[in-house]
């Protein structure tokens, strides 16, 4: 995993919670909740590969 990666999920995290928090604060809740989940599918389609790999290594690992 690069570092890259790390930063890339670490600046979408921090934009998700300024939006949310700006969200709530405007009385609009349910579109706070859609941006974290929003955010939430962004980053896990990013980890999907890597997850998918290490399932992979495992599996060869132990010869299954």
């Amino acid at each position: 995993m690069s570092v890259n990666l790390i930063f890339k999920i670490a600046a979408v995290g921090i934009l998700v919670s300024v939006l949310s928090q700006v969200l709530k604060q405007s009385g609009r809740e349910e579109h706070a909740f859609l941006t974290g989940l929003a955010g939430l599918l962004l980053v896990l389609f990013w980890l999907v590969p890597y997850i998918s790999q290490l399932f992979e290594t495992v599996k060869s690992l132990f010869a299954l």
